[in-house]
């Protein structure tokens, strides 16, 4: 039976996806774990394999066109296989195809069955997917007069309503935003990659409903550039790599909150789960936006580990290699525009996080040193953004009393 290519779900938020560029054409032979395309999500591009053999009889879908995930992008047939008739092929229009599985008979030339918009009864048995009816019994939901979206009007587990009540309505118009100033000659307009999208749902959601209160402190960041520069000089005399202030940082940062791990939690809505290892998010810029990869249980990995860690993935994130469960996990986030000479500032929690840090440069600033002499000091503002919902004022500013001790007293990380 001819099989199709579709469009994966590389990532848990990825609804559609953009096929950057073809790596086959029409009449290859592909074998299974063949990379056939560049797509992007909405977080990176990456590579797309082939998880069936044949030869490439139809690309459905040209690069460049955005699709939903599970539709339908390529045709490949076996050999010796007849090509459905091309009117029974998926098309693609306005950026849609017809998902895969709705399309499946027509690869044998069959007609497909229309899809029900009624229960998804035939006589006295109801066609559910074993998920959906695993979903159903766990819930206490009975099928009985759920529509299904499958193919053929079967219940799928998205079509099974909450436990006590009915299939969701439709949802609320949302509110008009502020109409932006129309483009006039000369003007650029920029349409939303699906990373950038992405960004802007997820902040407004982060800044909408999440409690945000914000915290900062001023740390003397003097004795961390003394061990710096101690530390690299070591490190360089046997042929190893320099650390950055970043590196320190990230470090007194997961440090911090294993003194403190209160903060190392997100809200789910009737608990607050606090976890056990820290996962450390960074904050690493890239053409299109920002991405957040993340470093697994950070409190078992020296500075220099972090350090080679964020190399390693700042490379791959601003070449579009990372993978989706790179950015999965995190339970804290670090974001740093000390480099861009950014002295203070308050990020925005990234959700389902309860707290962000956000550092500033280091700067060079009078300060009234022992006996009350006015001496030149290095000053470092760190300011927390905390979920209100999760951590109260007392418990961050005894994170950040503890951040500010492994700063000021950096031998401090390494024990």
């Amino acid at each position: 039976m001819a099989k199709y290519i579709e469009m994966p779900k590389l990532a848990d938020t990825m609804t559609e996806g953009t096929v950057v560029k073809w790596l086959i054409k029409e009449g290859d032979k592909v074998s299974t774990g063949d990379e056939v395309a560049e797509v992007e999500t909405d977080k990176a591009t990456m590579g797309m394999e082939a998880f069936d053999s044949g030869t490439v009889h139809k690309i459905l879908v040209p690069a460049g066109q955005k699709v939903p995930c599970g539709t339908a992008i390529a045709l490949l047939l076996m050999k010796g296989e007849v090509a459905p008739a091309d009117g029974s092929l998926p098309v693609v229009a306005s950026g849609k195809a017809a998902p895969v599985a709705a399309v499946a008979a027509a690869a044998a030339a069959a007609p497909v069955a229309a899809k029900s918009s009624g229960p998804a009864v035939s006589g006295a048995r109801i066609k559910a997917s074993p998920l959906a009816k695993k979903v159903a019994s766990a819930a206490g939901v009975s099928l009985a007069g759920v529509a299904g979206t499958g193919p053929g009007g079967r219940i799928i587990a998205r079509d099974v309503p909450a436990a006590g009540t009915a299939p969701a309505a439709a949802p609320a118009a949302a509110p008009k935003g502020i109409p932006s100033t129309p483009a006039g000659p000369g003007d650029t307009t920029i349409a939303l990659s699906g990373m950038r999208r992405i960004i802007a749902e997820r902040l407004l959601a982060s800044k909408t409903t999440i409690p945000h209160f914000y915290l900062t402190i001023e740390v003397d960041a003097a004795p961390l550039m003394s061990f710096r520069a101690a530390a690299n000089a070591a490190s360089e005399s046997s042929g190893g790599p320099k650390l950055t202030v970043n590196d320190f940082v990230l470090k007194a940062v997961v440090v911090a909150a294993t003194k403190v791990p209160a903060v190392n939690a997100s809200f789910t809505g009737d608990s607050i789960i606090q976890y056990g290892s820290v996962n450390l998010s960074v904050a690493i810029s890239v053409d299109d936006g920002l991405v957040t990869p993340v470093i697994r249980d950070a409190q078992k990995k020296s500075i220099r580990e972090i350090s080679e860690g964020v190399k390693d993935l700042a490379g791959r994130a601003r070449s579009k290699k990372l993978l989706p469960n790179e950015f999965a996990g995190g339970t804290i986030t670090v974001s740093n525009l000390g480099a861009y000479g950014i002295e203070d500032f308050c990020a925005i929690i990234n959700p389902p996080q309860a707290m962000i840090i956000a550092v500033g440069a280091i700067v060079k600033k009078p300060v009234v040193g022992a006996g009350d002499a006015i001496v030149v000091g290095q000053r470092m503002k760190i300011t927390l953004s905390g979920d209100h919902r999760v951590v109260d004022g007392a418990v961050a500013a005894t994170y950040l009393g503890e951040l500010k001790k492994l700063i000021e007293s950096p031998a401090l990380m390494l024990l």
